[in-house]
């Protein structure tokens, strides 16, 4: 005989146990680090699906209620994040649908989305392209129906140092006047052949790779002009890093470089300038940093737009 089929049994939840006993409000539970893809909307319309690590925390409100159900959380963040590329609007329904599932227990939520955005550089002088990956991440934050939004990205760029250069200028003047006394006079073929030799670039100034962090507030309703901020820093600065390289287009950086000399301040200001005049962006904050190769330690500089209560220089 086949066995009786039993009835169903309700499965215990001890998320809904209460507390007396160490209870008390928590200001944020949830998970880090989820796996999960999100749909990138692209500047020709398109959608490119990428993977992220994603955050999600509510806090829990109920001084008495022993925890949340996180497992809601994960299926918000999968229902919304499968079915439209990233954009404010629907940022602020995966919130409002956080908190909707966890109705009486929580009244914040926060979801941070990390992953690399991809984009395809020409190259300088040559018929080349080649890709560039950005780290990207996008924090969105719900509570009393305020909802604020974050972009962070990071560019990496070429600085060469001011006063190196002057000081390189200055040994490649000392050399001239060794090879080439005022008692002689001077040839310019002869000039113009010690200019290629090494003699002629006696010293060099010091440059390193750098990066810019670039974190952002938005206004309003203000769009995920994603590709044209990160733009906006690399035309400012002048030396973002490259991808495919030719002869022709190492030369045209070097040129880049040596036209756009600039201390840690000098790129902090330029990004500043090239960000204050966007409505989109409420507040910002940047922070250029070059990994010097004259010392083992990072020098660093740091802008904000300056609005009251908003960003405020160095943690």
């Amino acid at each position: 005989m086949s066995p009786t089929p039993t009835a169903p049994r309700a499965l215990p939840d001890v998320a809904l146990e209460t507390r007396t006993d160490h209870g008390g409000p928590l200001a944020a539970v949830g998970m880090q680090q989820i796996e999960m893809p999100v749909l990138l909307r692209l500047p020709d319309g398109s959608a490119q699906r990428v993977a992220a690590r994603v955050d999600v925390e509510v806090d829990l409100a109920r001084a008495d209620a022993r925890g949340i159900h996180m497992s809601r959380l994960y299926l918000e963040l999968d229902r919304h994040l499968s079915a439209e590329p990233l954009a404010p609007a629907g940022l602020r329904r995966l919130l409002r649908d956080c908190l909707a599932s966890h109705a009486g227990l929580s009244t914040r939520a926060q979801v941070r989305l990390r992953f690399a955005h991809l984009v395809r550089r020409a190259a300088l002088a040559s018929a080349n392209t080649g890709w560039r990956s950005y780290p990207l991440e996008i924090v969105a934050s719900l509570e009393r129906e305020r909802c604020v939004l974050e972009v962070v990205f990071e560019v990496q760029y070429s600085s060469t140092c001011p006063a190196s250069a002057a000081l390189a200028r200055q040994l490649i003047q000392q050399r001239f006047t060794a090879d080439f006394p005022t008692t002689q006079a001077l040839d310019h073929g002869a000039v113009l052949a010690w200019l290629g030799t090494s003699d002629g670039i006696v010293a060099t100034p010091h440059s390193q790779r750098s990066t810019a962090r670039v974190q952002l507030q938005l206004a309003e309703d203000a769009p995920l002009a994603i590709e044209e901020w990160i733009d906006a820093v690399e035309h400012a600065l002048q030396t973002p890093v490259q991808t495919a390289v030719k002869r022709e287009d190492e030369q045209a950086f070097a040129l880049a470089n040596g036209q756009n000399l600039m201390f840690c301040e000098d790129a902090a200001r330029r990004m500043r300038a090239a960000l204050a005049a966007d409505s989109r962006i409420a507040d910002f904050l940047v922070r250029a940093s070059h990994h010097e190769s004259l010392h083992p330690h990072d020098a660093v500089a740091v802008a904000t737009k300056g609005v009251p209560g908003g960003y405020a220089g160095l943690p």
